[in-house]
């Protein structure tokens, strides 16, 4: 099983910052309902809690406080290119270090919680805008296992 102690405090740092980095890039995929989409990703935080045991290490990810990438983007476009960013680096991470099991088990919850966030605020009656499906499809993407 793989834990906390078998990263360094930066390397858990990022790997901790890509699930909310995930919802953000859903938050601002489109306008309007980010109260509601926060609350979304807080629930999806707690529902992963009540799954405790079943991963030890996804049990420890969202036992921490989610943590934010405190960084000043000037546009959405640029908070989803470093929130990619992270995405690719904490699966790099988890790749070269975790069981494949683990690294399954972080990516459904990123793509989870990314899911639950677009739609905890309908859209012109859809309960996922296109721009939101558009942004869980790229999350998706940036949490394939590095091409190597």
């Amino acid at each position: 099983m793989t834990t906390k102690a078998d990263f360094s405090p930066e390397d858990w740092k990022i790997i901790l910052e890509a699930p909310p980095s995930a919802g953000m890039i859903v938050v601002t995929a489109q306008r309007g309902g980010s109260f509601r989409e926060s609350i979304a990703m807080a629930k999806a935080y707690v529902e992963a809690r009540q799954q405790h045991g079943e991963s030890e290490l996804l049990d420890e990810i969202v036992a921490a406080k989610p943590e934010r990438d405190h960084s000043h983007y000037h546009s959405p476009e640029e908070l989803k290119e470093h929130g990619l960013e992270h995405l690719r680096a904490s699966i790099a991470l988890l790749t070269g270090t975790a069981q494949p099991q683990e690294v399954d088990e972080y990516r459904r919850f990123i793509v989870t919680l990314a899911q639950k966030v677009a739609a905890a605020h309908r859209e012109h009656g859809q309960a996922v805008s296109p721009a939101e499906q558009a942004a869980i499809d790229d999350i998706t993407a940036a949490l394939q296992p590095p091409a190597g």
